[in-house]
């Protein structure tokens, strides 16, 4: 191959963003340094289009050798809080993944921006308004028709900076005024029409406390944010391709010769079946109590699926998987469900539970006798070596893997059939025995000792292998089977006067009382496991010394995609 079908290659193996990049640092922009951004609102806990972006931003920077910042963009009072700060910089460590430096707030800046708003008025580019929200809307015109002009546009410089003062030493009421920058009434972009840059909170500051009675906008803040910190590629979703032009007007009026100068790149979000990611629809499921909190593990946010069980690998690997694409798409929630199957396959212990228990009496097994048994941690890494399970005359089975009149295809537990026992023996059943009421309360089995460990002694087949739990040595644990939040792929699809809410799924959480092999008792929590052929788990923040509680994961298979398809 050539070097120049190489270099052709390899520009096709890169996403669109990379090859900006690329071609910034091959032009020497910028001094060919990268510095990138994540700049969340911390008004709520981050979810997993926010882990994408998280992982785009800090992931360019460490594939060209630069650096990202955590950024606050606290300029809403009102509705943030140092637990979402909090949370956020939790996350973003989890996810692995570390920002340059300490992290930073739009509020260090409240100074610098307040300076440059000032600098706009004495330029003839701001103006104080005295419009009033409805007004302002109401002037802006439609995107078929310009606006009309404030009549407060052109009044004198110095008023305007007198004004805008008395704003800021909260001399003025709420609602009464705002600073408009002076650009385009009849500008064919809305945001162009002489936008917002600041207007009047009487709310104290988490961070500043009551120091400032005016905020900027988010518009006005953040191109100056990234300015002022050197952001090179200020990268954001595509909700925000229309805001560009008024971020790059703010940067022209302010940026210096010889300076870096952020350009704003916007990529699609991420959208995802059965799934919610409108950070106001989250939080009512919250304060609606139709979830446990922010970290339920039925929804979509990071801790809510490290909560889970869901690893920081499989979140990254997944975000790989679905690429960094120019336009919306829907990507099926079977595959981040794939992924950290994927991830858990590799590296989760296994050990048997039976979340269903029928017991299972071994009639010709030494009443008095418990043996201890060799199993496997994980076939997939040796490394992780084996474990001892007891094993005794009466064990638990899942009801499942027994019928009484079973069909040929069944190769579980049935009358006078044999199947093995994982890591133990094969059993036979000989007698099925029943409560008054016909309800089947255990199984009567042989075994065969000379097929220990479920090894075959004279080369019989036997197709069925059973997981099971010693009945006199097991942990009791409460498992919490949680499945998708939502029962249909679009939740915001809803029939005339329905609501989101009418799509949650009634199934999404159910909670049993299993049985586990003794082993979890020393398991840490959080841990994650692989009960054989049930799925993964792992150990939730419940737990206590007196019980131990297990979340599901995931199931060993998209059992969703059997539902859709029978649907279809």
């Amino acid at each position: 191959m050539s070097n120049k079908e190489e270099a052709i290659e390899k520009k096709e193996s890169l996403n669109f963003i990379e090859q900006i990049i690329e071609e910034d640092i091959a032009n020497n922009k910028n001094g060919g340094v990268i510095v990138t951004r994540f700049p969340p609102e911390p008004n709520g806990y981050l979810h997993i289009g926010h882990a994408k972006s998280i992982c785009l931003n800090f992931g360019l920077a460490q594939k060209y050798n630069g650096a990202t910042n955590l950024r606050f963009d606290d300029t809403n009072p009102t509705k943030e809080d140092i637990e979402y700060v909090d949370s956020i910089k939790k996350d973003v460590e989890w996810l692995g993944f570390k920002w340059e430096d300490k992290e930073l707030y739009t509020s260090d800046y409240f100074d610098k921006i307040y300076g440059f708003a000032v600098d706009l008025i004495k330029a003839g580019k701001a103006y104080v308004c005295e419009q009033t929200a409805e007004e302002v809307a109401q002037f802006k015109g439609t995107p078929t028709q310009p606006g009309k002009e404030s009549p407060w546009r052109n009044r004198p410089i110095e008023e305007s900076l007198q004004l805008f003062e008395k704003m800021k030493n909260g001399e003025i009421d709420e609602g009464k005024m705002s600073l408009r920058a002076k650009i385009d009434m009849a500008s064919p972009n809305m945001h162009m029409r002489d936008p917002l840059m600041y207007r009047i909170k009487k709310d104290s500051h988490h961070r500043t406390g009551d120091k400032w009675n005016i905020y900027p906008m988010y518009d006005f803040a953040h191109g100056q944010s990234d300015y002022i910190e050197g952001i090179t590629h200020s990268i954001c979703t595509l909700e925000f391709e229309v805001h560009r032009p008024l971020y790059n007007w703010f940067l022209d009026q302010i940026a210096e010769e010889g300076k870096v100068r952020p350009r704003q790149i916007e990529f699609a979000r991420l959208n995802m079946t059965y799934t919610i990611m409108s950070k106001r629809k989250l939080l009512q499921l919250v304060e609606e109590k139709h979830v446990s909190g922010w970290d339920d593990p039925r929804m979509p946010t990071v801790s809510g699926l490290r909560r889970r069980g869901y690893t920081a690998e499989s979140i990254r690997n997944f975000a790989d998987k679905i690429g960094v694409a120019k336009r919306n798409n829907i990507i099926d929630v079977s595959l981040l469900e794939f992924s950290v199957r994927e991830d858990l396959n590799k590296k989760a212990k296994r050990v048997m539970g039976v979340l269903n228990p029928l017991k299972v009496v071994i009639t010709n097994y030494d009443e008095d006798k418990t043996e201890e048994l060799t199993a496997i941690n994980n076939p997939e890494d040796e490394t992780m070596g084996s474990r001892s399970i007891p094993f005794s005359r009466e064990i638990y089975i899942e009801q499942d893997d027994f019928m009484e009149d079973a069909p040929k295809k069944f190769f579980r537990l049935a009358p006078g059939r044999e199947v093995r026992l994982r890591y133990a023996y094969f059993i036979t059943c000989n007698d099925v025995i029943k409560d008054d009421n016909g309800t089947i309360t255990e199984l009567h089995c042989t075994y065969d000792p000379l097929s220990k460990g479920g090894k075959s002694p004279d080369g019989r087949k036997v197709k069925g292998t059973l997981h099971w739990v010693d009945a006199n040595n097991n942990i009791k644990a409460e498992v919490r089977l949680y499945d998708r939040l939502f029962k249909t792929e679009n939740p915001d699809i809803v029939d005339e006067g329905g609501h989101f809410l009418d799509n949650i799924n009634p199934d999404s959480l159910t909670k049993i009382e299993g049985i586990i092999e003794p082993s979890v008792k020393i398991a840490k929590i959080g841990e994650n496991f692989q009960f054989e052929r049930l799925g993964y788990f792992c150990i939730d923040d419940d737990t206590t010394s007196e019980k131990i509680v297990f979340n599901r994961t995931v199931t060993l298979r998209d059992s969703w995609s059997k539902i859709s398809n029978k649907r279809k």
